[in-house]
């Protein structure tokens, strides 16, 4: 049994386009929660969002990003995640707060390799749910590279190239 593999990085560095990417050569995959929860609290009336409650948010992501690594750990061969529980502490530290023992804890477990995606400018997109500029992409891309390593992960930057050779990289890596 293969513990869960950390696919991370600043926003959109192309972790998603990657894991969908395995996902179709058969890999169990497991979507990025935040993106999903911030659109479904952004339909809500007083939704909680990271810019106006972030620990409320963290709260929210640490049920469904814990559920989603209890899962991982009981699938057949290789379980990527898109995003996991270390990128909730690096998002706690962006935005003034300090990371709990609860929080730290829970982003133990996973496999001890995490892959990071670094952010293109050739590719980046701004939108309303990833509402950061170019420059704040690469600022949160090296605070959750550094906040993985603080939690004694081996980080690995999945070089910037075709989604197939990016996915062969960390497939070959994990051989």
């Amino acid at each position: 049994m293969t513990k869960p593999i950390i696919i991370t990085g600043g926003p959109g560095a192309g972790k998603t386009t990657i894991i969908n990417a395995l996902s179709e050569m058969g890999h169990a995959t497991y979507p990025e929660s935040s993106r999903r929860l911030i659109e479904e609290q952004s339909a809500i009336e007083n939704g909680v969002l990271p810019w106006h409650d972030m620990a409320g948010f963290v709260k929210l992501c640490l049920g469904v990003m814990g559920d989603q690594k209890l899962q991982a750990l009981y699938d057949d061969g290789y379980s990527f995640l898109d995003r996991a529980i270390g990128d909730l502490s690096a998002y706690s530290i962006m935005s003034g707060l300090t990371p709990s023992g609860e929080l730290k804890e829970a982003a133990l477990g996973y496999y001890s390799t995490v892959f990071v995606c670094r952010p293109n400018k050739v590719t980046y997109v701004q939108d309303e749910v990833r509402p950061y500029p170019f420059e704040q992409a690469i600022e949160i891309h090296e605070l959750l590279v550094s906040t993985y390593q603080s939690l004694g992960y081996e980080v690995i930057e999945v070089p910037f190239d075709t989604v197939l050779a990016r996915c062969d990289f960390i497939l070959s890596y994990l051989a």
